[in-house]
């Protein structure tokens, strides 16, 4: 087993990175609506109840696609790729990672609030 294989070592310390985070955000949710802490998007920053929802929504996803990428780091283990394929693979993994977190939580924030 090779450790330092990208596509592990990658989507393994991103997928800590993203439970750590989900779980603060639980823990210590911001409370208003500001410019340095939370999930901050136009659509998320546009009233307090919009904010509110993003923060505990874009929290639990953020643990859920921790998971997803902690385990799929396991796929690392099982196959020993030249360096730079392998982090290629292991940021891609990562980028699909934030691309399906970020549509998933604009949706559910469309879902709930509408398009205004």
């Amino acid at each position: 087993m090779n450790f330092d294989n990208p596509p592990f070592s990658i989507p393994i310390i991103t997928g800590l990175i993203f439970v750590i985070a989900g779980i603060i955000m639980i823990k210590f949710p911001p409370k208003k609506i500001n410019s340095l802490y939370g999930y901050r998007t136009f659509s998320s920053m546009k009233s307090q109840e919009r904010w509110d929802f993003s923060q505990r929504y874009a929290a639990k996803e953020l643990m859920k696609f921790g998971f997803i990428l902690t385990v799929s780091s396991l796929i690392g283990l099982v196959f020993d790729l030249r360096e730079n394929i392998g982090v290629i693979i292991g940021l891609g993994f990562m980028l699909i990672a934030i691309i399906f977190l970020l549509i998933r939580i604009e949706n559910a924030i469309k879902i709930r609030f509408g398009k205004d």
